[in-house]
């Protein structure tokens, strides 16, 4: 079972991929630590930049500066992209020669003008395709353009009309045994063929709320880069929404759903549910994923239970994808891959050990025990390789959760504000929430197992 929910997320990525899954929504439910989040992240990758990916914190919706309902608003058009399909000029071909010239200025002031050497740089440049071969006049700024991209003869290179920019695109295979030996990320490409000059089509993703603000603010696109982004009008999006149609009609952009992930998702309110409802419904929603780790809770802001915490209405619509705890096995391959991340070496004793750490507490506890582990190693052993008694030295040192918990109940009058004192279970309203603390508090200790004794783990 606990590969379900990857193979459930790999037809997740199929659908999207080819397009199919357009306005659904899927949740990710399960306990906490069964990888809801890693499973989010991993569709983000598999998707690939050209995909809009956005992660948003339930949390974040209540902000001072905007309403509910906008923060919804921007995060559903910043998951939406629009591929705008431009036409420009374009000269491409293979590099045959360079050649600059520096020459004396007329004039004292005009020496002044080109700076202390007084020197004025003129050059040209000769491209080929198979076919033809031209020679250019270049002027000062593109000599620089060609040093700083470091252009030499024989490489494949590529010039905007429109805007002067040269892009490197590797270098030809005409030219590949010109020398002996060769940088390994040096790219070989074929000599263009046909004319220098030519027409190409150039696809840029930007999406819808990056349009909005681009028309809302003074300062245009500089205002994405401030952040003052604030709340934009909805006649605004109306007429952008109406542009991008006309385009669409036209053959200029395409739609590019992409992905919108709310994690701790039972944070939201009524609000914001029926909002996710009603976005759900539009032409322009992205797929929305979502994720949760309650039961049966109560819906935020109301005193109705629902499971997850979310509305009725709202789960009909979700795609359940349920997680599951990690068996040792799994445990110990993502514990080597966090080590291999982090540059940690440690032996396998170590390496079991803090396993049965991870299965037994959690497995966030483990991974933060192993940079702490290695610190250790290198503080009072000297070494860089990780051993059992670093790890064992980790636990003593830093508790867990349980162990957390135990302390708290054995010392809890030495706390301030303690809650759990004599008295407390009168008859009232908070009855109920008090006994469910007191067994919530209680329910730790009674499943501890490494925190009772820790012989055990020095005996391993």
């Amino acid at each position: 079972q606990r590969r379900f929910p990857r193979r459930a997320m790999g037809v997740v990525l199929k659908m999207i991929q080819k397009g199919k899954i357009g306005g659904r929504s899927v949740l990710l439910a399960g306990p906490p630590s069964t990888g809801k989040t890693a499973l989010a992240m991993a569709l983000a990758q598999e998707l690939g930049p050209d995909v809009p990916f956005v992660n948003l914190s339930a949390s974040q919706v209540f902000s001072l500066d905007l309403s509910k309902t906008e923060a919804l608003t921007q995060a559903v058009r910043r998951s939406m992209g629009v591929r705008i399909v431009e036409e420009t000029e374009i000269i491409e071909g293979e590099v045959v020669e360079i050649q600059i010239d520096s020459l004396l200025p007329n004039s004292n002031a005009e020496s002044a003008k080109k700076g202390a050497a007084g020197l004025t740089k003129l050059g040209r440049l000769t491209l080929c395709t198979t076919e033809m071969e031209t020679i250019y006049d270049l002027g000062s700024k593109m000599i620089e353009m060609l040093k700083s991209e470091k252009i030499s003869a024989g490489d494949v290179i590529r010039i905007d009309k429109a805007s002067g920019k040269i892009s490197k695109l590797g270098r030809s295979f005409s030219r590949s045994r010109d020398y002996d030996a060769v940088s390994s990320t040096t790219k070989f490409v074929q000599t263009p063929e046909g004319e220098l000059q030519k027409r190409k089509e150039v696809v840029h993703t930007v999406s819808l709320h990056e349009i909005d603000v681009i028309n809302s603010r003074q300062q245009g696109f500089l205002a994405l880069f401030a952040g003052d982004t604030g709340e934009i009008s909805q006649e605004i999006r109306d007429q952008i929404d109406a542009k991008v149609a006309e385009w669409r009609d036209e053959g200029r952009a395409t739609l590019s759903p992409g992905v919108l992930f709310i994690d701790e998702v039972h944070m939201l309110d009524m609000e914001c549910f029926s909002f996710l409802n009603r976005a759900l419904e539009s032409e322009l929603a992205p797929v929305l994923v979502i994720a949760t780790n309650r039961g049966v809770s109560k819906i935020r802001g109301t005193d109705y239970t629902s499971p997850h915490g979310i509305p009725l209405d709202l789960l009909d619509r979700l795609i359940i994808i349920s997680t599951h705890a990690y068996n040792a096995d799994d445990i110990q391959r993502i514990l080597a891959v966090r080590c291999q991340e982090e540059e940690v070496d440690m032996e396998p004793t170590a390496m079991e050990l803090l396993t049965r750490i991870a299965a037994e507490t959690s497995l966030r506890y483990a991974i933060n025990l192993i940079i702490t582990a290695q610190l250790v190693a290198k503080k009072q052993r000297k070494q860089s390789t990780v051993v059992i008694a670093d790890i064992e030295r980790c636990f003593k040192l830093f508790v867990d959760v349980k162990r957390s918990t135990k302390l708290l109940m054995q010392f809890q009058n030495e706390f301030m504000f303690n809650e759990l004192g004599g008295g407390q279970y009168k008859d009232g309203d908070n009855d109920n929430d008090n006994k469910d603390q007191k067994q919530a508090v209680k329910q730790p200790a009674a499943n501890t197992t490494i925190t009772e004794n820790a012989d055990p783990m020095q005996e391993s």
